[in-house]
């Protein structure tokens, strides 16, 4: 019985991120397309795409790229993509009940934006479980490989992939995961904030430190948010 609950619920997230791996196939045939301009063979595009898992970072790194490569530079810049990675596992870490020690943790690795959007949903809905997780995790990292394998091979074909559209791919899922979260005004302002301070220090600050900056102005937002509704609700 508990190895059908377990294939069910691998079942229940693997069409929980069914749409989601439609969306990021394009992304990551971008992604190759741009790393094969790189120098960058199918066999390394794909290394890459297994070993980071992290779209955000792969992008930015490729943005730096040189010959030789600045590993300091580029793991500097993933490191500021990534960031928002603690409070994302911080937050569903306090979820994962049903999981041990050892899958908390290798679960983590495998903490992709839209893995953990579709979890966090997951969550509040029901009882979030490991093998509902693999269910996330274990189809979108193989699609997330394979797509930049292609990308790289059909590199030379797909040409600028901003003439074929798609470039908004990445944005498009992003809008798309953050509508799911929105929660009225609040969520706009959040929004707001991080979108602004994003654009203004890429403007004005060199390098990706834009990431950082939207992160930490969203932060502030939904701080002073929830500082605001506390201070309404007080007796």
């Amino acid at each position: 019985m508990r190895e059908n609950n377990g294939l069910r619920d691998f079942l229940g997230g693997a069409r929980a991120i069914a749409p989601l791996i439609a969306a990021v196939i394009p992304i990551g045939l971008v992604f190759g397309a741009v790393a094969a301009t790189k120098g960058l063979t199918p066999a390394e595009a794909g290394l890459m795409s297994a070993l980071v898992f992290a779209g955000g970072s792969q992008f930015v790194a490729m943005d730096i790229w040189s010959h030789p490569a600045s590993w300091a530079g580029v793991g500097f810049a993933a490191l500021l993509v990534n960031i928002r990675h603690v409070l994302m596992s911080a937050s569903l870490g306090t979820k994962m009940q049903a999981f041990s020690s050892r899958s908390r943790y290798l679960s983590m690795l495998f903490l992709a934006d839209e893995i953990w959007a579709m979890a966090e949903f997951r969550a509040d809905a029901s009882r979030l479980t490991p093998a509902w997780f693999a269910g996330l995790a274990v189809p979108f990292y193989l699609a997330w490989i394979l797509s930049g394998v292609a990308g790289a091979a059909l590199g030379a074909f797909l040409g600028d992939p901003a003439t074929l559209g798609l470039d908004f791919a990445f944005p498009a899922v992003f809008i798309v995961l953050a509508m799911g979260f929105w929660k009225g005004p609040e969520t706009g302002a959040v929004l707001l904030a991080s979108g602004a301070a994003a654009v203004l220090a890429r403007h004005f600050v060199p390098g990706v430190w834009y990431i950082a900056a939207g992160a930490v102005a969203g932060l502030l937002a939904a701080f002073a948010g929830g500082a605001r509704h506390d201070v309404e609700v007080a007796p």
